[in-house]
């Protein structure tokens, strides 16, 4: 097993914790290696706010360099894990009282004043409820087209003398799916429609926004919208490409981006452009764990964190994906799914990434848990996610 050790503040007896368990963690994530469901995996752990398990396992490269391990240390991408940061944004310019949850979108970004966007609210964004269409729609539903590419289409014809840029009505002619809060449809589109409204209420980009009023304080050094050519150095390798353009990014020496590429950047990546290692987000998880606090920094109120984590959807279905669920379990942007797959409490929260990774909060055991599990294939694995939860919990005592 190539496995790297990370710093811990405690050893696991003094957090209550049963030290076996975590042999039993790296033998099932060595198992998902060895079954190339994963490239590696990274984690850390943390009970009382003090970290106690901390590690990597496998290579950092997907070209399986031993001599190139995957580091505790190591910078991945959090994908949809970013929604929780977005969640919390939001929730600081509503307690700031510059926003409220039942404001509906229109009142901030005009093509949302048009039926039937206009009953799409800042809440329904939050919870996946506003009826935009779900991720991966096109592959059920024949010649739809996704708002990303109706977007890249807008861009690749753009002249700047047809004016500003209006990428948002070219995204929104593809219409709904469905009527506002009618089912639970996970749609990444609606959380970068948020950071449009963090840019409008701020006048700042809302990656901007974040950086400076999350990120920064919370000490989360690591972690970046676009890597430095420092971190670019710890970024974990999935692929030839990924190789290139941390390459590039090392030598300082950018790839050329076609004008409707370079358009993107005005389109908000609040819903999933978040990088950062396991020991950094275990910050982000605490000062949710803390009730907003963090090592008596401030980042939002008791009250705040209270109604992002408070169940707010009941006996709306989940058809999404093909699940059949009668009655989806959520908060404000934060997963609160129960059932018999899982041994965390009850009132527990958390967000998966896409490819993928997973922090989970349990108020109740005080337990905080990020981890990173690469996957080598376009497959989604439960044993890497759902199995993982199960075994890191196991060792509570």
């Amino acid at each position: 097993m190539l496995y790297t050790p990370g710093i811990t503040d405690c050893s696991p007896a003094e957090v209550q914790y049963d030290a076996s368990r975590i042999d039993v963690l790296h033998n099932h994530l060595q198992q998902l290696i060895d079954d190339h469901k994963i490239q590696a995996a990274a984690y850390c752990v943390s009970r009382y706010g003090k970290t106690f398990m901390h590690g990597a396992i496998g290579p950092r490269s997907y070209r399986q360099d031993p001599a190139d391990p995957l580091l505790p240390t190591s910078v991945h991408q959090i994908a949809s894990i970013t929604k929780a940061v977005t969640s919390v944004a939001i929730a600081k310019l509503v307690e700031d009282g510059i926003l409220r949850f039942d404001l509906p979108v229109g009142a901030f970004l005009e093509p949302f004043n048009a039926d039937p966007f206009n009953k799409i609210d800042i809440y329904s964004l939050l919870t996946h409820t506003s009826g935009l269409f779900p991720d991966c729609a096109s592959s059920m539903i024949p010649y739809h087209k996704s708002y990303w590419q109706l977007i890249g289409e807008y861009f690749d014809k753009y002249n700047p003398e047809d004016g500003e840029l209006d990428w948002i009505t070219a995204a929104l002619s593809c219409g709904i799916n469905k009527p506002v809060g009618e089912e639970w449809q996970y749609c990444s589109f609606g959380f970068c429609i948020l950071g449009e409204i963090i840019k409008k209420v701020t006048g700042m980009s809302a990656e901007q926004y974040i950086e400076e009023q999350i990120l920064k304080p919370l000490g989360m050094n690591d972690t970046r919208w676009e890597p430095t050519p420092e971190l670019a150095k710890r970024f974990i390798i999935r692929n030839e490409r990924k190789e290139k353009q941390l390459h590039d990014l090392i030598a300082e020496n950018p790839a050329e981006i076609p004008p409707g590429e370079k358009l993107w950047d005005n389109v908000s990546s609040t819903g999933g452009g978040l990088s950062s290692t396991p020991a950094d987000l275990i910050r982000f998880a605490n000062m949710l764990l803390g009730m907003g606090t963090l090592d008596g920094t401030r980042i939002v109120g008791r009250k705040a964190v209270e109604k992002l984590t408070t169940r707010t959807l009941y006996g709306t279905p989940d058809y999404c994906w093909g699940n059949n669920v009668k009655d989806r379990s959520y908060g404000i942007g934060l997963d609160m799914r129960r059932g018999p797959a899982f041994l965390y409490s009850e009132g527990s929260y958390f967000h998966e990434g896409a490819g993928a990774c997973c922090m989970v909060i349990d108020p109740v055991e005080q337990l905080t848990a990020v981890w990173f599990v690469p996957f080598t294939d376009d497959n989604w694995h439960a044993e890497a996610l759902f199995n993982v939860t199960n075994v890191i919990w196991s060792g509570l005592m």
